[in-house]
């Protein structure tokens, strides 16, 4: 599975409306194998078995209740998400960032830069698979995590990152 040129696109615009200090070798690991593993960072709107549309938008699949409301009220991301979320244009509501994520990826490449942020731990170092994986655990709290897929992922992203 090649990553889509669109995909990184949008990791580089959404790292640029942040603190430069928040774009490394390390958040853009994260932030590629977490997409890998969340959409393969072309699903916009999660499917789920059967093929309905589940709860979560954006190519790291945020649910309006969880990631959304997350970013926009934690002490750590609220001012940076609020700050991006007025700069493309989106009232700073989980519902309003929801929506958006579905087809805003820059957005929604910030929005997961600034989940990651909301982890007191520092970023795994590259080639830290197991560190990586346990931060996913932590701050995305997937219902269904298949670690069996993290390995490659994670895998590519590196290749891509470094």
């Amino acid at each position: 599975m090649t990553i889509p040129a669109s995909a990184l696109t949008a990791i580089y615009q959404g790292l640029a409306q942040l603190p430069a200090a928040m774009d490394s070798e390390p958040a853009r690991i994260m932030l590629l194998a977490i997409g890998l593993q969340e959409s393969g960072l072309t699903a916009r709107v999660q499917i789920v078995d059967g093929g309905g549309q589940g709860p979560a938008r954006g190519l790291w699949q945020f649910e309006r209740g969880g990631g959304c409301a997350g970013v926009l009220r934690h002490s750590a991301s609220r001012y940076w998400m609020h700050s991006v979320c007025a700069a493309r244009g989106v009232q700073p509501t989980p519902a309003a960032l929801w929506s958006a994520l579905a087809t805003d990826d820059a957005l929604a490449a910030a929005a997961a830069r600034l989940l990651l942020f909301t982890d007191p731990r520092r970023l795994p170092e590259l080639g830290d698979e197991a560190g990586a994986w346990a931060l996913y655990l932590r701050v995305w709290r997937p219902g269904k995590p298949h670690i069996d897929r993290w390995p490659a992922n994670y895998e590519r992203a590196v290749g891509v990152a470094a």
